[in-house]
């Protein structure tokens, strides 16, 4: 049902860089392409200076199915304490694929698996600061009386086991040569002490007063010159006595804690360690209690210690002891610290410096201890490549070559892209391309190989391997925006704005939004670059433009010196024909504009969530509800925000609890449109639809906008065709497209085809198509009404449109399947599936190799599946068959 009410976006978010086009004129006034010069020279020479791709510090094998593969295959046979490495190193592989949604569930997992207390507070940590900014959801699900654990500190002292450290002897046989009682002088103070009890505590007492020491024979033994108070060594008779420590300052245990280690008195030292472990409340106590408990090496008292500062990242790596006390531990100190999740921990550390500061020598102390405490190979290769990414970031080349090619030597094939950057850097450019010709002669060639080659060409051949590029990877930026500086550079503006849009139609990216703003601004088209620079503020509010030496909203001031200045009431306007023609990024524009002025600013930001979850940017959209949360103008319609907020994390339930919370104070549109979504959503009782309708209707007798009346509308059409109500649901559909709900089309198109008039329903589609702006997704279903020629042709368009939505894959391959073309099927798919981890292409591939016979690449295929959705039940019934087969 949800993907009835929202639109399907297969777009990818993507990491939010500036592209520095130092052409754009500053002066007040200036904005005209005319004005050929400002402080950074002619413009369209300058826009010509396109900065190469980054080098991405990311784990990329060259075949990341074969990776996912292994990795499942070994997490079926692995025992457990091997389970949470594994999950992490898919975790990177994810990463590397910029698959934020499957990387933070392999998190998940790594946590959920954690065999050590150690691994469970670095993968805690770690999902924490994942999830930074989403602490308030917390705050929400306890308000409903459920627990976020993640975001909770562990008790860990109570689940580490004492076991039994005191030394054990016969008390009828072992004869003490001694008195009973010994005593203790430290300066003017005298501790008696029980001289079998105190003994027991360890070997080495034992030894002295029960050996052949002088001790042995002394009823009073000087402790002045050992380190312990008279506080501290009562404690320690007591301590001998009952087993357990008195109440005590941590100063004293500190004390006890240095006797416990001399005389090596485990069960003591375990006691004291566990008591100052209760101590650790801030970062302070952390940084002063983790130097004695790795002096000492107290691993209770470390992990205490650790769980405190790893709680507080990022914020705590701005605290030069904390550096400190992580970037200069010894092995020793490592195993103290952390046990064997030492490689875990510097990821961590690693990732949360590289995100705040790539160069910093923080950031390189890490990576060094990444490397050292990498153990196998694929450890080694990520630990390396991101040392060396470092490393060349910060212009250390003769460091980073070294690092390169070791990591490539390891198997890390994306490594030769640094060395080939540091070739080409030395002026060899014939040296670069042998280099990457060497490895593409080797394997399958990817998209990044040919945009790596074309930094090293001119001309025409540049361009060949750069739309090699796109035709491999369409996912990859620098294609795009080269060929499109390209033309501007030619005066070919409008050409250069055709090349920028076709990867603006299906993935969001800063970058490509500023060329656009460029191209606009040489075109004099200043409303059409307000709207790109106020959805880049919408997306990016600290966004700066030119190479990052100007403030986006700099530019949108200048800028909106030259745009006409709109009312509220022409904001709406604007907003509900940007809304009706599926123009999203247009949409976002509009109602910047209007959170400038408008008092009604929870609903505004409650639409900007909308619009950013349909441009697949989930954490700007939560961002924006966040605030439609603290801007909302009434309790009722905070309630509302929420119920969204916890819906969209997954917490459904409690999501529903809000709505009805909501209801009960007062009957408004938003709090039963959220009711009804979430109930259709998470019921499959038939009868639910019956609550849905009666939900949706009861919304719609409450005031609200056209906007959200036709969702609604749509929404109660899907019910009804669900409940085979076509009549109704046409009704539905012809209102919501009479108040300019466009989407709708699509409805009365399925309305049409349930009655068997495939030429109605192509022809709504036709409708949708000529009205949308984005509308990939409209041919794509307009395919489904159309003869076998008109389908090839719309899924083509799809394609083109958009590269990321898999359906046309699919269907092509079924077509040549069914031809008995099995190579050109499976190759179809391949083609896919090299930029996009996509459960339904390696599904459909696997069954092809099955059918083929070829079982061990249907098994491969099956794994990595699983890998995506370990739970999807298809793929597991397919694994389980072909596994079977297997030799």
């Amino acid at each position: 049902m949800r993907k009835l009410f929202f639109s399907e976006s297969a777009c990818k978010e993507t990491k939010l860089h500036s592209a520095p086009h130092s052409w754009l004129p500053l002066e007040r006034g200036s904005l005209s392409k005319s004005s050929g010069h400002a402080s950074g020279g002619t413009s369209i020479e300058s826009l010509m200076k396109m900065p190469e791709p980054a080098v991405l510090p990311h784990f990329k094998p060259a075949d990341y199915v074969d990776i996912l593969a292994q990795i499942h295959e070994e997490l079926e046979s692995c025992p457990p304490d091997e389970k949470s490495c594994l999950y992490l190193l898919q975790f990177q592989v994810f990463r590397g694929l910029g698959e934020a949604k499957l990387l933070r569930r392999s998190l998940q997992s790594a946590w959920e698996k954690a065999s050590t207390i150690h691994e469970k507070l670095i993968f805690g940590a770690w999902l924490k600061y994942e999830k930074k900014g989403e602490e308030a959801i917390s705050d929400l699900l306890s308000s409903c009386g459920k627990c976020s654990q993640e975001f909770r500190l562990l008790d860990f002292v109570s689940q580490v086991s004492t076991g039994a450290h005191d030394m054990s002897y016969d008390e009828e046989s072992d004869e003490f040569r001694g008195s009973a009682v010994v005593h203790f002088r430290i300066r003017d103070d005298m501790i008696a002490c029980d001289r079998r009890k105190l003994a027991a505590l360890s070997t080495p007492l034992y030894a002295m007063l029960n050996g052949g020491f002088r001790e042995s024979y002394l009823e009073v033994i000087d402790m002045s010159r050992n380190g312990i108070s008279p506080i501290g060594m009562r404690a320690i008779s007591k301590f001998s006595l009952s087993g357990r420590l008195p109440y005590l300052s941590a100063d004293a245990i500190l004390e006890m804690l240095d006797f416990a280690n001399k005389f090596c008195c485990k069960g003591l030292k375990d006691a004291c360690e566990r008591k100052l472990a209760s101590f650790v409340s801030s970062r302070q106590d952390a940084i002063d209690f983790m130097e004695c408990a790795l002096e000492l090496g107290c691993s209770i008292l470390a992990a205490s210690c650790l769980q405190v500062l790893l709680n507080e990242l990022p914020e705590c790596l701005n605290d030069e002891q904390v550096v400190r006390i992580f970037s200069s531990a010894n092995k020793q100190q490592r195993l103290t610290m952390v046990g064997n999740a030492s490689f875990s921990l510097y990821c961590l550390l690693s990732e949360v410096s590289m995100s705040t500061n790539p160069t910093s020598d923080v950031t390189l102390s890490f990576l060094e201890k990444l490397v050292e405490s990498a153990s196998d190979s694929r450890q080694k290769q990520l630990a390396l490549h991101q040392l060396a990414c470092t490393r060349f970031l910060r212009k250390d080349y003769a460091e980073a070559e070294p690092l390169f090619s070791a990591a490539f030597s390891a198997g890390h094939l994306y490594s030769v892209v640094g060395l080939a950057r540091l070739t080409s850097l030395r002026g060899n450019k014939h040296f670069a391309l042998k280099l990457l010709d060497s490895v593409m002669s080797s394997r399958w060639p990817l998209g990044w190989m040919y945009q790596e080659r074309a930094l090293y060409l001119d001309g025409d051949s540049k361009l060949e391997n750069l739309n090699k590029a796109t035709e491999l990877d369409p996912t990859l930026t620098y294609p795009y925006m080269f060929r499109a500086a390209s033309l501007m550079k030619r005066q070919s503006v409008e050409a250069a704005l055709m090349e920028i849009n076709r990867i603006l139609g299906f993935k969001l990216v800063l970058e490509c939004l500023e060329l656009r703003f460029c191209c606009y601004l040489a075109l004099e088209d200043y409303r059409a670059a307000l709207c790109d620079v106020q959805a880049i503020l919408t997306l990016a509010p600290d966004y700066r433009m030119i190479g990052g030496r100007v403030a986006a909203k700099q530019l949108r001031m200048l800028v909106l010196e030259n745009v006409e200045q709109s009312t509220t009431a022409d904001c709406w306007m604007q907003l509900y024909d940007r809304w009706s023609s599926v123009d999203d990024i247009g949409s976002l524009s509009v109602i910047y504009q209007m959170l400038e002025s408008d008092t009604s600013k929870g609903v505004l930001y409650f639409r900007q969530s909308l619009l950013l979850l349909r441009l697949n940017c989930p954490e700007a959209a939560m961002r924006s509800l966040q605030l439609a949360r603290e801007h909302a103008a009434s309790n009722h319609e905070r309630l509302v925000y929420e119920g969204w907020i916890l819906y969209d994390t997954g917490h459904c339930e409690e999501g529903l609890q809000k709505a009805e919370a909501s209801i009960a104070i007062q009957r408004s549109f938003e709090a039963f449109f959220l009711k009804a979504y979430a109930l259709a959503d998470s019921s499959l009782d038939p009868s639910t639809s019956a609550t849905v309708v009666s939900l949706l209707e009861d919304a719609l007798r409450c005031p609200s906008d056209r906007l959200r009346k036709g969702q609604a509308l749509n929404n109660l059409g899907s019910v009804y065709v669900d409940c085979g109500k076509l009549d109704l649901a046409a009704e539905c559909y012809i209102n919501a497209l009479k108040i300019g709900h466009t989407r709708a089309h699509q409805g009365l198109a399925r309305v049409h085809f349930l009655r068997n008039n495939r030429t109605g329903a192509y022809d709504e589609m036709t409708k949708l198509i000529e009205k949308a702006r984005n509308n990939a997704s409209a041919y794509e279903k307009r395919s489904e009404y159309c003869d076998r020629e008109l389908t090839k042709a719309d899924l083509q368009m799809v394609t083109k449109l958009d590269p990321l939505r898999v359906y046309p894959y699919r269907y092509r391959a079924a077509v040549l399947m069914d031809n008995h073309k099995e190579k050109e099927a499976i190759e179809e798919l391949t083609k896919a599936i090299a930029f996009k981890a996509d459960l339904n292409l390696l599904h459909l591939r696997a069954a092809f190799h099955e059918h083929i016979g070829d079982i061990s690449s249907a098994l491969r295929d099956c794994r990595a599946a699983l890998s995506v959705d370990p739970n999807h039940q298809e793929m597991l019934e397919l694994h389980h068959r072909v596994n079977s087969q297997e030799p």
